[in-house]
């Protein structure tokens, strides 16, 4: 991550398969680095300040016997409490200057937790060089937990077992303390989330759990476009898919806290923590209860929701389909045979949607191809007229794993429009922006393309406030929707039953087999397949000469 990226011009540039260009971070000097791309020093940005505060945070805890998963709570709180501190802070000042400053009326009038005195970070940064820092850190989650009943239990208290010394967590409070708060945008969220993104990267497969890339997300949210109504993630992780929800809503001049109602589900309790003072930075509420999705419903789900957004873990092999094989209304397509709870996780996320409702999830790419008894439930999902959409999506997008993924989109409304029998595939594989040498994401202005193909197909206007006004004029030059070759392809229900039923999108845009040289994959594949079973075997001759030399230096030796 700390390497920079030669310097490329645009003309040097890989095209991809639509014709685009893979864009690059470019080389700066002097620069430090933001998600893998290098930014000039500017004192006042979300970014160079979350990546100095990232910095001061893992310098300290690389000081520190901590793993990455014992620290990240911790640290997540404090940025949380800096927060609580700001909001509070502007409040009373706003109050003050109306003659007001009755802290019995002071949430009612200003909807902002009143923190007492010793919550407060000034009162911390005050403390004597002889007082329990993490004892007064402590005391002050408890108090805003007490003020907060929605945040009951979910605020850290570990900071007089937590391993760091009084020094180090004076440092971390110094350095939450400089935070700026005159640079614009959504500075505590943004900062919040970076470190979410940075210590899901430092824990490897446990970061996936709590954490989706946020490139997918803002597409997800881009397609399904929750203007307005309840919002179900039943697999909710850190919260991403609610913020980003909430940030579409402000980016079109609209009130999240009125238009929308989030409703989130979690089994992991640590998670579920994040989650909520995730929320609480964004200045978001929401109802997260802790459950396993696939037995317990305590949102009462189905038929409930407009929209249904969610990146569910792939391919789990241990649910009881014992326990739900009864539940109809929750899985209404019936029981896969495969040990497998994808389509599972599908029939959840359909059955929660109301006759207007839209989804959006992520899914293992392998699940739009596969057969048996999954084939059939996706037959009847195609059939029912409710799978609108389906992106392809390239490796290297997730911090835990570099396989490829899927995009569905349902959508129960487009039963009543000239959709009804048409579904629309896209191949975004080659569209990205390479952050570092294992790790991609979407521009603003590659997303907004990507949910403007929807919009086409929908007969939506485009939006091209993010920059892709010229990737617009490149492929959809009318400004109207149409068939790009290796791009998109609007294909019907019987050209989909032509396809075996497969949803991958591949398979429609056209697509060319990939060559590998001269050689087809699969001769290549073939290839190497054979020289591996040879060098196996040279291996094992190897390996039973070295043990029969062995026996024999022993018995010399006797």
């Amino acid at each position: 991550m700390g390497e920079e990226l030669e310097q490329m011009n645009i003309a040097d540039l890989p095209e991809t398969a639509s014709g685009q260009q893979v864009e690059a971070s470019p080389k700066k000097r002097r620069g430090k680095r933001h998600n893998g791309a290098v930014i000039e020093e500017q004192p006042n940005t979300i970014f160079t300040v979350a990546a100095r505060l990232w910095e001061v945070a893992n310098t300290l805890r690389a000081n520190s016997n901590l793993k990455a998963s014992e620290y990240a709570t911790p640290v997540l709180g404090l940025i949380f409490l800096r927060y609580t501190d700001y909001r509070f802070e502007q409040a009373r000042q706003q109050l003050a200057s109306e003659g007001n400053a009755d802290p019995d009326e002071f949430e009612i009038k200003t909807r902002t937790i009143y923190l007492p005195p010793k919550s407060r970070f000034g009162y911390l940064l005050a403390l004597p060089e002889d007082s329990n820092i993490g004892a007064a850190i402590n005391e002050a989650m408890k108090a805003i937990e007490e003020q907060d009943t929605e945040l009951k239990g979910a605020l850290p208290r570990n900071y007089t077992s937590l391993g760091l010394s009084r020094s180090a967590l004076v440092d971390l409070l110094k350095a939450f303390d400089k935070i700026p708060t005159d640079i614009g945008g959504d500075v505590f969220g943004r900062i919040y989330e970076y470190f979410l993104g940075k210590f899901a990267m430092a824990e490897g497969q446990k970061g996936g759990e709590f954490f989706t890339p946020e490139s997918l997300v803002r597409l997800i949210v881009e397609v399904i476009e929750p203007y307005h109504g309840l919002v179900l993630d039943p697999a909710c992780g850190s919260g991403g898919m609610f913020v980003q929800s909430a940030e579409f809503v402000r980016r079109h001049n609209q009130n999240p806290d009125r238009n929308l109602s989030l409703y989130g589900q979690e089994r992991v309790r640590d998670t579920i923590d994040l989650c909520k003072m995730n929320l609480a930075v964004h200045g978001l509420n929401g109802d997260i209860r802790e459950a396993n999705s696939y037995y317990d419903d305590p949102h009462k789900a189905v038929g409930r929701f407009d929209f249904v957004l969610a990146n569910p873990p792939f391919n789990i092999k241990s649910v009881d389909k014992e326990k739900i094989k009864a539940d109809s209304r929750r899985y209404p397509m019936g029981m896969p045979t495969a040990n497998n709870g994808n389509y599972l996780w599908m029939q959840l996320f359909y059955s929660a949607l109301n006759s207007k409702g839209r989804a959006g999830f992520v899914m293992a790419s392998s699940a739009s191809d596969t057969g048996g008894s999954a084939l059939a439930i996706r037959q009847r999902l195609v059939e029912a007229q409710v799978v609108d959409v389906m992106v392809a999506i390239g490796p290297q997008f997730f911090f835990t794993v570099s396989l490829p993924c899927m995009l569905w989109f349902l959508d129960k409304a487009k039963q009543q429009t000239t959709r009804a029998d048409k579904l629309l595939f896209i191949d975004a594989r080659d569209t990205y922006r390479q952050v570092d040498r294992v790790h991609r994401e979407f521009t603003p202005a590659q997303t907004e393309f990507l949910a403007n193909i929807v919009r086409l197909y929908r007969g939506q206007q485009p939006e091209t406030t993010q920059g892709s006004a010229e990737l617009m004029q490149q492929h959809f030059p009318t400004g109207e929707y149409a068939d790009v070759l290796k791009l998109c392809k609007v294909a019907t229900v019987k050209e989909v039953e032509a396809q075996g039923w497969s949803l991958n999108p591949g398979r429609y845009v056209g697509v060319a087999v990939r060559e590998y040289g001269s050689q087809s994959f699969v001769e290549q594949f073939a290839k190497l397949n054979a020289e591996l079973a040879t060098l196996n075997l040279q291996a094992h001759e190897l390996e039973q000469r070295i043990s029969r030399n062995a026996v024999a230096l022993l018995e010399v030796s006797k």
